[in-house]
């Protein structure tokens, strides 16, 4: 059985100004075909656009509210929102509200940086 503590997950401090932490995935545990991170997107920032050639993505939206890019589709998403996100999509999530959103981020295979390709603005 593995166990992982949110409060043992390390944190990553994005570009785009969110933490990400890693709760069960490549980097603390052997499992290979899926992961499970949270982010915090705070207030007027945004994930930067970028797609997965080989990951398919759930974006779980905990608290807060925003607006979701999929492709050329953009869609208001609040807290109890999950949306999909399929290999290959060009993706971002903007938070559009006075709130940080918390997420969670659903990845299969498991993340891994090399599948992380950023767009050109």
């Amino acid at each position: 059985m593995i166990v992982v503590n949110r409060d043992d997950a390390a944190i990553i401090n994005t570009p785009h100004g969110s933490q990400i932490r890693p709760l069960i995935d490549r980097t603390d545990s052997p499992i290979t075909k899926c992961s499970l991170a949270e982010e915090v997107l705070p207030p007027g920032c945004s994930v930067a656009r970028h797609h997965h050639n080989q990951i398919e993505e759930i974006y779980y939206i905990v608290e807060g509210a925003g607006t979701m890019t999929v492709g050329e589709e953009s869609t208001p998403v609040k807290a109890g929102d999950s949306i999909y996100v399929p290999p290959g999509s060009i993706h971002s999530l903007s938070n559009t509200g006075t709130e940080p959103i918390k997420l969670l981020l659903v990845c299969g295979p498991a993340f891994y940086y090399e599948d992380h390709i950023f767009e050109q603005s």
